[in-house]
């Protein structure tokens, strides 16, 4: 059953909001002059509820997958890298494995089906739904009962994050071919042609990008008489795709604030706020990526992304970077001195 993704999200918190604005304000500072970084602690008091948010519990899950649509030539990496680099980040050689250490996130790795079967891992949850989906260029990624199956494992990662106490949830993705589906799903919910936001993903050459653009079009064509996000989903996206939007609602539903990372997390993230009412005002984007359609699906969104590095890599790895600006700004907000704390008088720092 899919009906709790349509679910509303819950309300924030807007009287520790101003609480935090007022404390704001009495901040040994020029007003304003923490730009963003006042911004984005008053979100996090409104999500967390809390005049003087933290993030020190954080949460990793990365969902793995992979896609039916990388026989057609999608993707300069054969469809074995996918459980390779599972088994990668399981061993911490990862980018996302050191980020995760380094910040001190708790990370998960959820494995929603390969095509190379994956050996038992200690640090790999099995949640199999099949080997993969199915070619989106030819036929429906996946059945109806295949996508609640995805959306349900998003819920569950959720749910065991606040059950560890968790106060930020970052979602990650690992899947051969998955920026082809990101695409598709994301020139179907913005009315827009492959050739407006096909990119290289994992490194496709010119005749790579050509070829990539060519199926988007054959598979939007294909499934043109879906419109709703849950139809699209089921039709062009991916497993990990749909647990990331099932998980970003879950966030919603319960309270939990979620880091945003790239492309192929924001089409998620995208998804999840036509699904679920709400559903935005829990996500803080964490940067845009160099992959070209991130930017039309940023303005989506109407967030403001933390950071442009550059980067495409995925696996929450942008999210995981961005992570100690906000503990930084959280840090800012809790940790200055008032002026009648300082002995400073109000308009003395505005020189």
């Amino acid at each position: 059953m899919t009906d709790w993704i349509n679910e509303p999200a819950a309300s924030l918190d807007a009287a520790a909001r101003l609480a935090a604005a007022k404390r704001q304000a009495q901040l040994t500072k020029p007003p304003g002059s923490l730009g963003r970084l006042e911004d984005v602690v008053l979100r996090l008091a409104a999500m967390q509820g809390l005049e003087r948010p933290s993030l020190t519990r954080v949460q990793i899950c990365v969902f793995a997958a992979d896609h039916g649509v990388v026989a057609d030539g999608v993707s300069a990496f054969p469809q074995a890298v996918t459980a390779q680099m599972i088994a990668n980040m399981a061993d911490g050689g990862a980018a996302i494995s050191v980020l995760a250490e380094h910040i001190g996130a708790r990370l998960e790795l959820i494995d929603l089906g390969t095509v190379t079967p994956m050996p038992a891992h200690p640090a790999v949850r099995q949640a199999q739904i099949a080997p993969g989906t199915a070619n989106l260029a030819r036929e429906p990624a996946m059945s109806a009962a295949q996508l609640g199956q995805a959306l349900a494992e998003g819920r569950a990662a959720v749910t065991r994050s606040i059950a560890a106490g968790s106060d930020l949830f970052i979602g990650g993705e690992m899947g051969i071919g998955n920026t082809t589906s990101a695409t598709a799903l994301a020139c179907a919910l913005l009315e827009q042609p492959a050739a407006s936001l096909v990119g290289p993903g994992t490194g496709l050459d010119a005749e790579g990008i050509s070829r990539k653009q060519a199926i988007i079009e054959r598979a939007l064509t294909l499934h043109r008489s879906h419109t709703d996000p849950l139809s699209l989903l089921a039709y062009m996206g991916g497993f990990e795709i749909a647990a990331l939007v099932g998980a970003y609602v879950a966030c919603a539903q319960q309270r939990l604030p979620v880091l945003v990372d790239g492309f192929i997390s924001s089409v998620a993230a995208l998804i999840a706020s036509r699904c679920c009412v709400g559903a935005v005002d829990w996500m803080l984007l964490a940067h845009v990526s160099a992959e070209p359609g991130h930017g039309r699906v940023v303005q989506a969104l109407g967030q403001q992304p933390l950071l442009d590095l550059g980067m495409r890599l995925g696996e929450g790895s942008g999210a995981a970077a961005a992570l100690p600006l906000l503990r930084l700004a959280c840090r800012l907000h809790s940790g200055m001195a008032t002026f009648a704390e300082a002995g400073v008088a109000a308009g003395e720092t505005n020189g």
